[in-house]
C-alpha cells in the first residue's frame, strides 16, 4: 500500500506530476465504484434492524420485513394508521358521487383533514378532478398509462417499458393535472402484477419511493407485517410472481395485507372479498378486519378498493361512511396517505406527541378554475377519447411514447 503523500513526495518533473495525478484520479474513481458495488447490502445477507451495534439496517432509511413496531414503541403508544386507497381513473361519477361526499370534510384527532391515496391510470381519467383531489390534500400515485389487460405484459415488462408506463403517466399528471412531480412518490402495478426486480430497478432509477402491489397473508393477529425496505432480499411470500429478489436500498414495500372472512377466505383488494349484501353485515366485516390490526400490533390498516365497489351496491358506500364515522370516535386512529404512513415509520413518534407530527394541509391556489374539455384521437387505434385538462388541449390523446400528446403521426379524415 502507498499513500498519496508518499507518491507525490517522489515526483519531480511537471510531466510526471500530471501523469501521477491522472493515475491517482483513476484509483479514486475505481475505489468509489468499488464502494458503490461492494458497499451495497448483499441481498443474501440477513436483515438486522435490532438495537445491536452490528445491526445492518437502521431507520430512517432501512427497515426489515416483519411485525415489530418501528422504534420499539409500546403498542399503546402507536397511532393506528388507516390507508384508504382507490384504483383507476378519476371520473365525474366517482368524484361527485363518492370521493367528494366522504373524503373532503372528515378530520383526524389532530384537527387535520384525512388523506387518501389515489392510484391513477390514464385512460378516461379526468385531470381537472384529479387536480382537485390533490388540492384537497389527497395523495396521487401511479397506476400506469395503458392498464393493459395481459398479465404477461406486466410480468415480463422491461425497465424501459415500465418507465414508459409509469414515468409517462407522471409526466401526463404533471402536465395536464398540474400535480407536482415530487408529490407523486409511489405506484401500484395493474392487477398487482409486478415485474420482479425490473419494477424496483425502474423505481430506484427514477426516484420513486414506494410500491404497494405485493399481497401478503396474515393468519395470526399481532403478526401483521409493517412496511419495510428492500435493502435485503424480502422473505415475504410471493403469491403473484415474479417478485423482486435483489437489493434496492431505500425502496419501500407497503404490503397489501389480506383481509379475512369468517370462513378464512383472503382478499387483498376489498372488491374481491366474499359478497355481502346487508349493510350491517358489511360494516361488521370491515370492523372485524380493522380490529385485527387495532387490537394487534397496529400495523397500518389497508382499505384498498375501486370506486366501482360502491356503484355495484349502495349498501357498501353507506357501510364505508359508517366505518369512517366509527374511526372518528377513536382518539388514536389516523386516516392518512401511504406516504404519511412511511413518514411516521421513518420517524416513530408516540401518540402523546402526534398533534404536530403531520402538519395540516394548506389548500393551494386553484390554478385549474376553467378546465378544458378535449375531444381527441388515440393514435394507436384511431378511437375517440374525451379528456378534461387544466391546460390547453394536446394535439392527440397522450399515450405511450407521447405523454404530452404533441407528436401526431397519423392523419385521420
Amino acid at each position: 500500500m502507498f499513500s498519496i503523500s508518499t507518491v507525490t513526495s517522489r515526483i519531480r518533473s511537471p510531466f510526471v506530476v500530471t501523469e501521477w495525478r491522472a493515475m491517482l484520479l483513476t484509483y479514486a474513481i475505481l475505489w468509489l465504484l468499488a464502494v458503490g458495488v461492494y458497499g451495497a447490502p448483499d441481498p443474501r445477507d440477513k436483515c438486522d434492524d435490532s438495537d445491536s451495534a452490528s445491526a445492518n439496517c437502521k431507520l430512517p432509511d432501512c427497515r426489515c420485513f416483519g411485525p415489530s413496531i418501528p422504534g420499539g414503541l409500546d403498542v399503546k403508544d402507536v397511532p393506528q394508521m388507516v390507508m384508504l386507497t382507490f384504483d383507476d381513473a378519476v371520473t365525474v361519477t366517482n368524484f361527485d358521487n363518492f370521493y367528494k361526499k366522504t373524503l373532503f370534510t372528515r378530520q383526524n384527532p389532530n384537527g387535520c383533514n384525512i388523506s387518501a391515496t389515489f392510484f391513477v391510470c390514464h385512460e378516461y381519467n379526468d385531470y381537472w378532478r384529479t387536480n382537485e383531489l390533490y388540492r384537497q390534500g389527497h395523495e396521487i400515485a401511479l397506476h400506469s398509462i395503458s392498464h393493459q389487460t395481459g398479465l404477461d405484459y406486466w410480468a415480463g415488462a422491461s425497465v424501459e417499458t415500465l418507465e414508459k408506463e409509469f414515468l409517462g403517466l407522471r409526466e401526463i399528471l404533471k402536465t395536464f393535472g398540474e400535480i407536482p412531480e415530487d408529490a407523486m412518490k409511489g405506484m401500484r402495478a395493474p392487477f398487482l402484477q409486478m415485474a420482479g426486480d425490473a419494477t424496483f430497478e425502474m423505481m430506484t432509477k427514477n426516484n420513486l419511493m414506494w410500491d404497494c402491489s405485493w399481497p401478503t397473508n396474515d393468519d395470526d393477529k399481532g403478526k401483521t407485517p409493517w412496511p419495510y425496505t428492500l435493502d435485503f432480499k424480502s422473505p415475504q411470500e410471493c403469491p403473484v410472481p415474479p417478485c423482486p429478489t435483489g437489493s434496492f436500498p431505500g425502496r419501500w414495500v407497503v404490503p397489501m395485507v389480506d383481509w379475512m372472512s369468517e370462513d378464512y377466505v383472503y382478499c387483498s383488494m376489498v372488491d374481491t372479498c366474499p359478497y355481502i349484501s346487508d349493510e350491517d353485515e358489511i360494516l361488521t366485516f370491515i370492523k372485524d378486519n380493522f380490529h385485527r390490526h387495532y387490537d394487534g400490533n397496529r400495523a397500518p390498516f389497508p382499505f384498498f378498493i375501486h370506486a366501482a365497489w360502491f356503484s355495484a351496491l349502495p349498501a357498501r358506500f353507506n357501510a364505508y361512511n359508517r366505518f369512517l364515522d366509527y374511526l372518528a370516535t377513536l382518539p388514536d386512529v389516523y386516516v392518512v396517505s401511504i406516504s404519511q404512513v412511511l413518514q411516521w415509520i421513518q420517524n416513530p413518534t408516540p401518540l402523546s406527541q402526534m398533534k404536530d407530527f403531520w402538519k395540516c394541509w394548506t389548500i393551494p391556489e386553484n390554478t385549474c378554475k376553467h378546465p378544458n374539455s378535449c375531444e381527441l384521437i388515440r393514435e394507436d387505434n384511431g378511437e375517440e377519447r374525451y379528456m378534461e385538462t387544466c391546460v390547453d388541449c394536446p394535439k392527440v390523446y397522450p399515450w405511450l411514447d407521447n405523454p404530452h400528446g404533441d407528436k401526431p403521426t397519423v392523419s385521420y379524415s
